[in-house]
This record gives C-alpha cells, sequence and structure tokens, in this order.
C-alpha cells in the first residue's frame, strides 16, 4: 500500500471557504470531507431537507469522480441529519443513492447549524 498522501481535486469539485481539503487519497483509500448543500463557490443554498440532500449528495458525487471513484465505491457513510423528524425522509433518499448490499452507516442527529438541513462524508476506494 502506498502512503503518498494525495488532495485530488479538479474544476468540477465544490470549493470551501473552511480550511480543509474536499478529499485525501492514501493508497486505496479516499476520505470525503463533509459534503453540504453549497454550490460551486462554497456558498450555503438554504432549501427543502431534500434539496440540500439530494445538493450535498451531487456534491460529494463531484469529489468522488475527482479522485478516481464514485458512489458505488463508497464503504462508509457518516450523515448528519439536523432534525430527526427528517430521518425517515432520509433513509428513503438514500436508497435512490445506495443499493444493497449497503456501505457501513452512521448518522447523527441534532449536529448541524440552523443553516444547514445535512451534511455527509464518506469512505471510499478507487474505481478498478
Amino acid at each position: 500500500m502506498s502512503t503518498t498522501i494525495q488532495y485530488p481535486r479538479d474544476e468540477n469539485t465544490p470549493a470551501s471557504h473552511r480550511p480543509f481539503s474536499p478529499a485525501t487519497r492514501v493508497g486505496d483509500l479516499i476520505f470525503v470531507s463533509g459534503q453540504a448543500s453549497v454550490d460551486e463557490k462554497g456558498n450555503i443554498i438554504r432549501d427543502t431537507f431534500e434539496g440540500e440532500f439530494r445538493r450535498s449528495m451531487e456534491n460529494m458525487r463531484k469529489v468522488l469522480v475527482s479522485a478516481g471513484s464514485d458512489l458505488q465505491h463508497v464503504v462508509q457513510v457518516r450523515s448528519y441529519v439536523r432534525d430527526p423528524a427528517n430521518v425517515e425522509k432520509y433513509n428513503e433518499l438514500y436508497r435512490e443513492y445506495f443499493t444493497a448490499p449497503y456501505p457501513a452507516r452512521t448518522t447523527l442527529t441534532h449536529c448541524l447549524p440552523e443553516v444547514l438541513h445535512f451534511e455527509v462524508e464518506c469512505i471510499a476506494v478507487p474505481k478498478a
């Protein structure tokens, strides 16, 4: 396993105003930082839970592609849902992006600021 650390990024990778890399790749593991409902310049786009979920997932997809992976190669998901009342909707939407056997997953609630309904991060492996 290579110990080279890479920070993959391309023109489609969502930007952030905060001090973190969207993805870090070490050998055959890709760590994707939390992706929220932001535009290409990193500005928060407030929306319904579903709108923020979809934008966050699409941002995560873009980061994965820039790192040589995709949603089918995700092995772990960590999600942050501000309001526990949205967990049922979250599970419904999640099934549109991931199919069985599902990645390992942790979901946290009551953990986001008022400006966000949802955030997601993951660990993936590169596409073969």
